[in-house]
């Protein structure tokens, strides 16, 4: 669809995955100018990953789940006269204009310029990063996490090991290690921190998503005939070698998920694959000041309406943003807000499928929530922050000896979130460590995951070259959200 620069789209859908790939291809449909808008060079997201063209992958459905859904999706996006897909892409921050909104993107190789597009109202469709607890010797090469091993096959056709143990907590941790045995690897293990009753106590929820039982199943049934063994209520307390990675300590835990001492055993492996589950990814509606609410794992997501109307006119959430929930979520939420933005009655069967899937994502979201104890498989010594390299005795030091009694304030006196990833992989220990919860299994017996303290919020989405940021003035802030 040829534009101008200066087109105003009536809706601008952030990021090409699942939830954003069905909004705009429905928008479209619905008779709306659209724009979808990705740091990537093609559609997909993080889920749908395609294999580099120089690979000459025949076969790239025989890696994901529901190959066929994105292709259909895509194909209707591509043939669509009234949407445009814009990769490389990257919007790094929304501003409120009087008719709309100005989405700042920068784009190209390395960031090589400035961008702005314009659009009356906006989806946000960003998914979802991973959550990291750290242990001993988990910034030692070879340690991955789980998502990283499933992206390192998808889009490298590669794998991160020989022999690969898989640990943490989540359903994504059955979803890799399947994927894992079909390529060629050896998985001895697979290490869940929590059981699997938190899914029985609710037998209505799991009726109503009876193809979620069926793909957990084909999972299960994969790792049964490689014989590789499911050890829940453990965790992989520390990681092994000096150069790589030669082998893993796994203990068992209690319900608090605090190691069980006497429990522990060595596993040898050359790659680990770990994570906790998945946290929105939310930056540019908090910098708006949109409302948020803590899920029942602690996770910080996007307060959205029945409508999935955020809390600032014009600003849609579908998807992770919204709580994760997986693909399927993800996509009937897509297609639902494109209805509401474009003031279309969606079909009552699709409501129904939102509420049931839905439910199972806030189910399986308390069945997986971290235990506070997970901070005694810490020593003084461990890297808590990767980047900057902030050990746990110098965030203790800041809480017990300094005063600090929030991740801010933890962050200014030790660096701890200062570096590339901006947080994203200790934040949710750093503030467990001084004492907030946000998300990493603070409670405040509501069942809500915890009060913790408010998400983040920073001018910049994304890194961004001191060029482009010298071209215009930063766009203003929203209000403090309530």
């Amino acid at each position: 669809m040829p534009t101008s620069p200066s087109e105003t789209f009536d809706l601008a859908v952030v990021g090409a995955g699942p939830a954003g790939l069905a909004a705009a291809v429905a928008a479209a449909d619905l008779g709306l100018s659209c724009v979808l808008l990705d740091g990537g060079q093609r559609t997909g997201g993080q889920y749908y990953r395609h294999p580099a063209p120089g690979l000459g992958a025949a076969r790239p459905d025989r890696l994901h789940h529901g190959w066929s859904v994105y292709t259909g999706l895509a194909e209707r996006l591509d043939a669509s006269p009234r949407a445009e897909f814009r990769g490389g892409h990257q919007v790094w921050a929304l501003e409120r204009t009087g008719d709309g909104f100005a989405l700042h993107v920068t784009r190209g190789p390395e960031g090589a310029d400035r961008a702005t597009v314009r659009s009356r109202s906006v989806l946000l469709a960003t998914g979802a990063y991973e959550r990291q607890l750290p242990f001993p010797g988990w910034t030692l090469p070879g340690v991955v996490t789980a998502g990283g091993a499933q992206a390192m096959l998808k889009a490298g056709l590669v794998l991160p090991g020989k022999r690969i143990v898989v640990a943490g907590s989540g359903p994504l941790l059955l979803a890799a290690a399947s994927s894992l045995v079909a390529a060629g690897a050896e998985v001895p293990a697979v290490v869940e921190a929590t059981g699997y009753l938190g899914y029985v106590r609710r037998p209505g929820v799991l009726a109503g998503v009876p193809g979620k039982l069926v793909e957990g199943a084909g999972h299960g049934s994969a790792l049964l005939r490689h014989g590789v063994r499911l050890r829940p209520r453990g965790a992989v307390v520390e990681a092994h070698g000096t150069d790589r990675v030669t082998g893993v300590t796994v203990a068992r835990l209690d319900a608090d998920w605090r190691p069980v001492p006497g429990t522990e055993r060595r596993i040898d492996c050359d790659a680990l694959a770990v994570g906790h589950g998945l946290l929105p990814q939310i930056d540019l509606a908090t910098e708006l000041g949109a409302r948020t609410r803590n899920g029942p794992d602690g996770a910080v997501a996007l307060a959205v309406d029945a409508r999935l109307r955020t809390s600032v006119p014009g600003l849609w959430s579908a998807g992770e943003t919204n709580g994760v929930g997986g693909a399927d979520l993800a996509l009937v939420e897509g297609e639902l807000a494109a209805h509401a933005v474009a003031g279309a009655r969606p079909a009552s069967g699709l409501l129904r499928r939102r509420a049931r899937l839905r439910a199972f994502a806030e189910l399986m979201a308390a069945a997986h929530r971290p235990g506070p104890g997970w901070t005694g498989w810490l020593r003084p010594d461990t890297d808590v922050c990767r980047c900057e390299e902030v050990p746990v005795a110098a965030i203790r030091e800041a809480v017990d000896e300094l005063g600090a009694g929030d991740p801010r304030t933890v962050k200014l006196l030790t660096r701890a979130g200062m570096g590339w990833c901006q947080g994203r992989m200790c934040g949710p220990a750093v503030a467990c460590l001084a004492g907030a919860g946000a998300g990493a299994g603070a409670d405040d017996g509501s069942g809500s995951g915890g009060p913790g303290p408010g998400p983040d919020r920073r001018p910049l989405g994304c890194p961004v070259p001191l060029s482009q940021l010298a071209a215009g003035p930063l766009p203003e802030r929203g209000p403090v959200p309530e």
